[in-house]
């Protein structure tokens, strides 16, 4: 059975000296640039979540590996999207549709910085750049707390909101703060999503549920072995099976 990391990334920037929490959000462009590097040199092709799709589903086998951003921020535009392309990779920005030009309104006090997230136009040059969107909300709520309606106009609606803004289609999405439960998974499922990701740790393999893909977090703090060693090997499965989520949720 193949396994596949779908790694998890959030900022591509050096993480500003006063962040006191969650400083494991940012991986720096240099090392983000030599992560990518490491994959094409050990024959692996980085693919976003429509373009691995196939290798999910079983229907293709390869050495692929899946880069996912969360959130959208503007950095992953400046500082992934050029390494990205070096190497012919694709990836997936999963975009909280109603905070579109603003910040993170769902950490900023938190985390004590407010951090830019894409425009519009913005969106559309990752895009044209050969990537993908993905949809990760309208708000960015805790989504087993929502009613029925709720969860429709999270999920359904930010699908919608992209679509707009894109003018393609939104086929992938991601659950904030990893938080779905059965109801979650069915609704995403029901919304026209040919898959979902989560923060469960490990390594994606054939014939796993679709709308519960587990991913492997690359930190700030991981140098290229601790990368290699959770992408390449059963240690992230491992810590998955443990019931392990990533750091951040």
């Amino acid at each position: 059975m193949s396994a596949y990391p779908i790694f998890m990334y959030h900022n591509v920037a050096q993480a500003p000296r006063d962040l006191k929490r969650w400083r494991s959000l940012y991986v720096s462009p240099g090392a983000f640039a030599r992560q990518m590097w490491l994959l094409k040199r050990l024959g692996y092709t980085g693919l976003s979540m429509s373009d691995a799709m196939p290798y999910l589903r079983g229907d293709k086998q390869g050495r692929i590996a899946v880069i996912t951003l969360d959130d959208g921020y503007v950095d992953n535009l400046e500082s992934a999207l050029p390494a990205l392309q070096r190497y012919g990779f694709t990836a997936t920005c999963y975009v909280v549709s109603g905070s579109i030009g603003r910040y993170n309104n769902w950490d900023a006090e938190k985390l004590g910085i407010q951090k830019p997230l894409m425009t519009p136009a913005q969106l559309r040059t990752w895009h044209e750049g050969g990537m993908e969107i993905g949809a990760h909300t309208r708000s960015h709520p805790h989504l087993t707390q929502c009613s029925d309606a709720q969860l429709h106009h999270e999920i359904a609606g930010s699908k919608a909101d992209l679509e707009d803004v894109l003018g393609a289609p939104i086929t992938q999405f991601c659950y904030p703060y990893g938080d779905m439960d059965d109801r979650v998974a069915e609704v995403t499922r029901a919304s026209g999503y040919d898959a979902a990701t989560t923060t469960q740790r490990g390594r994606a393999t054939t014939g796993m549920n679709l709308w519960r893909l587990p991913r492997v977090q690359v930190a700030r703090h991981h140098v290229l072995p601790q990368f290699a060693m959770r992408a390449f090997t059963q240690y992230e499965d491992k810590r998955g099976q443990n019931g392990h989520s990533s750091d951040y949720a």
